[in-house]
């Protein structure tokens, strides 16, 4: 079974959370979810338990204990969605569209409108 835990202190490490959750029978696998530039938690992570039983008394008794000053929140782990899109980006072209660099329409702050110059800023 997979099971989320939220509101983990950025400091927790896996080999702690595996811990608590070992008192409650086998841990397959743990996993504090890190921030990909920082490396940081982002304080959530899941914790696999192949016994079913287990795993439902390990969410009993965890959820809501406090762990390093923070109340974790432990349930069930539901599957992933779907979201759709891909993402933001500048997109357009240099006559508006796409965001830009602070504006909604691509404005280019106090550059001013270069009326169609293919010169370089």
């Amino acid at each position: 079974m997979n099971i989320y835990v939220g509101n983990l202190a950025r400091t927790t490490v896996d080999e702690e959370l595996r811990k608590s959750f070992e008192a409650f029978g086998q841990v397959s696998r743990v996993n504090i979810i890190k921030d990909n530039y920082s490396g940081d938690s982002r304080g959530f992570g899941f914790v696999e338990m192949p016994n079913q039983a287990e795993a439902e008394a390990a969410i009993a008794a965890l959820n809501g204990k406090e762990m390093n000053g923070r109340e974790l929140n432990v349930n069930v782990a539901r599957p992933r969605e779907n979201r759709p899109g891909g993402g933001g980006g500048r997109g357009g072209d240099r006559r508006g569209g796409g965001g830009g660099f602070g504006g909604p329409r691509g404005d280019r702050g106090d550059r001013g409108d270069r009326g169609g110059s293919r010169e370089r800023w």
